[in-house]
């Protein structure tokens, strides 16, 4: 398996359709952003879309930005549009891409990441702890879960 990020792969339009395979809404909605060129304008230039691969299949994905759909915030950065297609789910994959995307904060100084998520039980598992529930976007209530580095 290997890691890979969207904007530095040669193979754009490739790594595009298999992102429009998923079968999730926000899945979709990556798909879009990246189509239109409009992700980093959305949560930030120095945005990555991290890929989990094996060989040409995407096993998951996720973005690490400056912001997601909490906004406007001071917490910085941000994991986001974290999945797993359903074929490789309960092998714990995403927590290569988790891990990959706190390297890369921890890297740049960064003491603590956050993610926006609706569930309940999953992040705990890779070590992130419930922080506040905030209002996204939408202003919908989401729980923010923060992992200090």
């Amino acid at each position: 398996m290997n890691i890979i990020e969207y904007f530095s792969t040669n193979n754009k339009e490739y790594w595009l359709s298999k992102i429009k395979e998923s079968d999730w809404g926000a899945g979709q909605f990556l798909y879009e952003l990246l189509k239109n060129q409009k992700l980093k304008e959305y949560v930030g230039e120095n945005t990555k879309v991290l890929m989990l691969t094996e060989g040409g299949d995407l096993i998951s994905f996720c973005t690490f930005a400056d912001k997601d759909d909490i906004q406007p915030t001071e917490l910085t950065p941000w994991i986001g549009w974290v999945y797993t297609f359903p074929h490789y789910r309960g092998h714990r994959y995403v927590g290569k891409l988790l891990s990959y995307a706190e390297t890369l904060a921890k890297a740049d100084g960064i003491n603590s990441i956050y993610i926006s998520t609706n569930h309940n039980g999953l992040y705990e598992k890779y070590g992130y702890e419930f922080f506040r529930m905030m209002k996204d976007m939408h202003g919908e209530d989401s729980r923010v879960y923060v992992k200090y580095l």
